[in-house]
């Protein structure tokens, strides 16, 4: 079964469902995501979006917090494009329903975040989010152009490789067709073929043990594009959130936001000790890798299995006004957060490397786009700057928006000659056992060797036992019919593998990426 439209978006976060509505007035959508439409990483994000409109503030400010904090790795250009394009983005969201915070005059109410060196968050409560995917599911939900078709997975990318054409890696001349597309309602395998497609597939934590990212974020999209010869980059980046609410029984572990530490909140020791300002003169408001690598030494030297978050100066009133959903979950855990101290422990939570793309979104594979947490687009270069990131979103889905619009006659309209989904000789595996036991053995080895401290011998280390857990997944994805959980720890060792690749081949300690066999920086070459 075939299905046409002019433009295929693969994933519903915030990226992908804004890029949609920018494109859907004048073209045929269709949405394809693996669970609902609202389960995605952007609901997860509780801080907001940093932006430029405070008179206080300004362009250069913002743009010289994210230059220092990516670490010498950001492309300026793209950075000062984002920043300046930030503000027109938020009245877009405005307009589609999106509320954020405002005092009684009608002025925004800006939150502040590590390596900020001014309030510029705008945000909805402790759960912005949750409002920005609330509001734009349903737009798209009603808007007569889009097509959305949830419990679809996208398991390839079709190329020239699917016409018996040989593709190589950085061939300039790869294009993009379609997808082929797992129907999870009823396993059958379907070819949507576009003009253009965009991913938006989001990020990767479910690769470690502990994270805050929902069971969904696999690298599905990066292992695509990788699959189709694709280029991706600094994927030994990334970021573990410094903050998260300290309970091994529950995965995701759920986050405390970095506004709280904005409002006033301190980190302490577990004997109640203040200790960021041993480490670094911002404190508990230094960027996130020093913060998460702080607190990860600390935990070490003293054997506990977290910290704590002091939170206990913020007022009652503000608990209740920005912070609710917080305070909700810590109380389900009986601690009274304007009393008790909040454990917490670092976890996975944004990879800053992903599909090489240039200012319109554009990847290395023609009519292939990407954009949000799976893209690299040289914003957060070693290190991502608290709440750019659905910035970044929004800005780049208005420029691959408009890319597409411009450039959609030159898409590939082709039919027949694509083949279907080849699955003869398959059956489905009768122990599952090896699918999940692999998948647990897969986090051990993400966390224990490729987490916030590494060095050579752990990296080599998971990179061996990588190997053994590729071949055997390949030997059984070729003789299995196609199901979510396979193709899932196939994604997952694929983008495991190219995380340690990476880190192996910095010979330095950077940004997120901290190797102690190499704790000096290497001089950058422009």
């Amino acid at each position: 079964m075939k299905e046409h439209f002019d433009v295929i978006v693969v994933g519903s976060g915030i990226s992908g469902l804004s890029y949609a509505l920018k494109v859907a007035d004048k073209l045929k959508v269709a949405i394809l995501t693996k669970t609902e439409l609202e389960h995605t990483n952007t609901s997860y994000a509780q801080g907001g979006v940093a932006t430029v409109m405070a008179k206080y503030d300004s362009y250069e400010k913002h743009i010289n917090d994210t230059l220092i904090t990516g670490d010498g790795l950001s492309n300026e250009e793209v950075v000062k494009m984002i920043v300046k394009e930030g503000a027109s983005q938020i009245k877009e969201l405005e307009k589609w329903g999106v509320d954020f915070d405002k005092d009684d005059s009608g002025e925004f109410i800006y939150g502040k975040e590590g390596g900020h060196s001014e309030n510029r968050i705008v945000h909805h409560k402790d759960k912005t989010g949750f409002e920005i995917q609330k509001k734009l599911s349903q737009q798209v939900r009603n808007h007569q152009n889009i097509t959305i078709f949830e419990y679809h997975f996208a398991m390839d990318i079709i190329t020239q490789h699917h016409l018996g054409m040989l593709v190589r890696r950085c061939f300039e001349k790869i294009k993009a067709y379609g997808l082929y597309v797992l129907n999870l309602k009823d396993d059958t395998v379907k070819t949507f073929l576009a003009k253009k497609i965009y991913l938006a597939t989001g990020g990767i934590g479910d690769l470690y043990t502990t994270t805050t990212n929902p069971e969904i974020a696999t690298g599905d999209g990066i292992a695509m594009v990788y699959r189709a010869k694709g280029l991706v980059e600094n994927m030994e980046f990334m970021q573990f959130h410094p903050t998260a609410l300290y309970n091994p029984s529950e995965r995701p572990a759920f986050l405390i936001t970095e506004a709280l530490r904005g409002a006033g909140a301190i980190l302490k020791d577990i004997n109640g000790n203040a200790f960021m300002e041993k480490y670094d003169k911002r404190g508990s408001l230094a960027p996130r890798d020093i913060v998460a690598r702080t607190i990860d030494n600390e935990m070490k030297n003293s054997g506990s299995k977290h910290v704590f978050l002091d939170a206990t100066m913020i007022s009652k009133e503000e608990w209740e006004t920005h912070f609710p959903s917080i305070k909700a979950k810590c109380a389900e855990q009986g601690i009274d957060v304007t009393s008790d101290y909040i454990p917490v422990i670092p976890a996975a939570h944004y990879l800053c490397g992903g599909v090489k793309v240039d200012m319109n979104g554009c990847s290395t594979i023609e009519n292939l786009y990407a954009g949000g947490e799976v893209s690299s687009t040289g914003l957060h270069g070693a290190n991502r700057l608290a709440s750019n990131s659905l910035l970044e979103a929004i800005v780049y889905a208005e420029h691959s928006a408009r890319h597409t619009l411009q450039n959609i006659k030159d898409g590939h309209d082709i039919t027949t000659e694509i083949p279907d989904w080849d699955a003869k000789g398959t059956t489905y595996p009768e122990e599952m056992i090896l699918i999940t036991q692999s998948v647990k053995e897969l986090r051990e080895i993400m966390s224990d060797y490729v987490g916030i401290f590494r060095t050579d011998l752990r990296l080599k280390r998971a990179l061996t036992r990588l190997n053994i857990l590729y071949e055997e997944t390949e030997s059984l994805f070729r003789r299995s019919k196609v199901f979510k959980d396979i193709f899932e720890l196939r994604n997952k060792i694929n983008v495991a593998y190219l995380i340690v690749k990476m880190a192996l081949e910095r010979k330095e300690s950077r940004g997120l990426h901290y190797n102690s066999d190499y704790p000096e920086k290497k001089p950058i070459l422009k």
